[in-house]
């Protein structure tokens, strides 16, 4: 017989450190950064739908979460502030996220520069936005 699968007591979003803090009922406690939430999010635009047919998410530096929302008992959404919605974190998820961060995070910068891309999004600065003379504060 397995154990069950431990549940959330609590969950914090920390808006202006990025970072989603989950309590489990295990003891075991998690900070996973909303990056890393974002570009291992569960949703078939970022997992696809089978092997071989993921996508890189880039340029998702600075990228928070405006909301988490409830679904049922067993996961919730999340919303970030780039406009990504879909996809459902289930507690089991959410788990496997909090123990496997740190090899995540190393697979996901070496893909990144593997692909030769960047966790940067579009700089103002740069000249991207209208009016070369924009800064990025």
């Amino acid at each position: 017989m397995t154990a069950p699968q431990p549940q959330p007591v609590e969950i914090t979003l920390h808006q202006a450190s990025r970072v989603l803090e989950i309590a489990f009922s295990d003891g075991a406690s998690f900070r996973l950064p909303c990056e890393l939430l974002r570009v291992y999010s569960p949703s078939a635009e970022v997992r696809g739908h089978g092997p071989g047919q993921e996508q890189l998410q880039i340029g998702k530096k600075d990228v928070g979460i405006t909301a988490v929302e409830p679904v049922g008992a067993y996961a919730v959404r999340l919303v970030f502030s780039d406009g990504h919605d879909t996809g459902l974190y289930s507690w089991e998820y959410l788990y496997h996220l909090g123990t496997d961060q740190e090899q995540l995070w190393r697979d996901y910068l070496r893909r990144m520069e593997a692909a030769g891309a960047s966790r940067e999004g579009p700089s103002i600065a740069s000249g991207s936005a209208p009016g070369s003379k924009w800064k990025k504060l």
